[in-house]
């Protein structure tokens, strides 16, 4: 794990260099979540254990009630890097929840709802519901420039609340995954993931970015304020979850974040990954997210109003 010295250094030679996101030093203190100065909270702490993961998802103060989804990437078969199930144990107790995915567009073992059910047995996550399973269901976008409706697994119908849990890693196309290509193309529907890349996996650059934002839009604009947002950094490898033979991992694990606001979420993720790529000489990671210029999916988001980028990070 990345000692705190070194990140909080790391942390302050990225502000020197004119990020504004980071300006501000970790305060210590557990103050609910609130916009001053026009900053999201974001709460961090180094610890990587099931206790973290629910004092991450306590700490913004918003008790999430009823049928709770836990949305999360259980990996593909072969994959190494997915999320032990262990760490989720005390979430699922303290929110009764439910893990769910969607079904994958480009083959592989997910692919199938049985498929997809077994081999989230294999990785210790069971039982499982494939949003999907029965379909879609088109959700409104408002304010997009590419989408129209959304085209969402139909059992998140079945759900009062949301819990996004995202392993944060790069991605081949878009740069990193956290919590937007959690509940966007992870919430889409195998024809909805069609749809996102371009029927044929044709859309790059800013365009994918852009639908990856609005499928987020339109499951955010669905579920209101009946969510919270949690990114797990470890395991941080340039490849996705979904890659049977990924990259292993690069840096050392850093720490698991939570807000309501997952652009301010993901902002940070990325920060904190450029601060220990600086502090381990280890670059690829960051390098990737820089490459594909991912950015701008959190410019876009800001602009569609899904959140902000300012952010002032707390450590539980």
């Amino acid at each position: 794990m990345i000692d705190r010295r070194t990140m909080l250094a790391g942390m302050a030679a990225l502000a020197a260099a004119g990020c504004s996101s980071t300006d501000n030093p970790i305060r210590k203190d557990k103050e609910t979540t609130k916009m001053a100065d026009g900053k999201a909270t974001v709460y961090f702490t180094p610890e990587i254990s099931p206790a973290s993961l629910l004092a991450a998802y306590q700490a913004p103060g918003r008790q999430l009630d009823g049928k709770v989804v836990i949305k999360l990437h259980m990996g593909e078969r072969g994959n190494k890097n997915y999320l032990d199930p262990s760490l989720l144990q005390e979430l699922v107790a303290a929110t009764g929840g439910t893990y769910a995915d969607c079904n994958t567009a480009y083959g592989g073992s997910r692919s199938t709802t049985e498929g997809h059910r077994q081999t989230a047995a294999e990785h210790g996550y069971a039982p499982v519901d494939i949003l999907d399973a029965d379909g879609h269901s088109p959700l409104p976008v408002s304010g997009g420039k590419h989408v129209r409706e959304a085209l969402i697994g139909a059992h998140l119908g079945n759900y009062d609340s949301l819990l996004s849990v995202a392993h944060f890693k790069g991605h081949g196309m878009a740069g990193f995954g956290g919590s937007f290509k959690n509940i966007a193309v992870g919430m889409a529907s195998a024809e909805g993931k069609n749809d996102i890349h371009g029927n044929g996996f044709s859309h790059h650059g800013e365009p994918f970015f852009e639908r990856v934002v609005e499928y987020a839009k339109a499951v955010m604009d669905n579920v209101g304020e009946k969510v919270v947002y949690i990114n797990v950094l470890n395991k941080l490898s340039t490849s996705c979850d979904c890659d049977a033979s990924a990259d292993d991992p690069e840096l050392a694990d850093i720490g698991v974040l939570a807000s309501l606001d997952p652009v301010a979420l993901d902002r940070a993720s990325v920060d904190l990954v450029n601060a220990a790529a600086e502090a381990q000489d280890s670059k690829k990671l960051a390098e990737r997210i820089d490459e594909l210029n991912a950015q701008y999916l959190l410019d876009y988001a800001e602009e569609l109003g899904l959140g902000k980028q300012a952010y002032e990070l707390v450590e539980l």
